[in-house]
């Protein structure tokens, strides 16, 4: 889609494997780059993009903050940033931790069916931090957002029934307290000059 809207369009990640799977988009899209790039300690050219789109990778980076340094030299004053990572102490990502406990993980793949990896979630961070982080490496939050209620027996054993009443409950949680309990956090965050 990113393709479609820009002249050029970069795919930066660290792990080869990533990039020879996006290497298939290659011959439909011209204008797509593929570059192996360490984010916390970055080669792309400084202040060369109007935005960076950063989707579920914080939270596989033990230092964000550095992360988000990079980010920040790679935009042009006044340029984008759509950043997004799962919250600290969301229901999903407590579930993850309980669910690889020894004995607990031989039940969870049963109740599934299927083989479950972890996530690799090794920097989860609440709001706030994520919030000083951006202002730290020199963002202005635009706008933010959470979604995501996940509670494992609603979800796995509920049926539609259940798909509606986390919808619900979602609704509700999303502006108060409870919006810490929601999965994913995202923010659109503005380069400062």
């Amino acid at each position: 889609m990113l393709a479609g809207l820009s002249g050029q369009v970069v795919a930066a990640d660290i792990e080869a494997a990533y990039l020879q799977h996006a290497a298939r988009l290659c011959p439909t899209l011209a204008n797509l780059e593929l570059v192996r790039d360490d984010i916390c300690a970055t080669a792309l050219p400084e202040r060369s993009f109007d935005l960076v789109l950063c989707t579920e990778v914080v939270e596989h980076i033990p230092d964000s903050a550095a992360a988000l340094r990079g980010m920040r030299r790679l935009l042009r004053p006044g340029a984008v940033l759509v950043l997004s990572t799962p919250q600290r102490y969301s229901p999903l990502e407590l579930a993850a931790k309980i669910a690889f406990l020894p004995g607990v993980i031989q039940l969870v793949r049963r109740i599934y069916r299927e083989p479950v990896l972890e996530t690799g979630h090794i920097n989860l961070m609440t709001a706030r931090t994520v919030q000083r982080q951006l202002r730290d490496a020199g963002f202005e939050i635009v706008e933010q957002h959470r979604s995501g209620l996940y509670l494992p027996l609603l979800a796995e054993f509920g049926g539609e029934r259940g798909l509606k009443l986390a919808q619900w409950l979602e609704a509700r949680l999303r502006d108060g307290f409870g919006r810490n309990l929601l999965w994913t956090q995202y923010y659109v965050a503005r380069a400062r000059d």
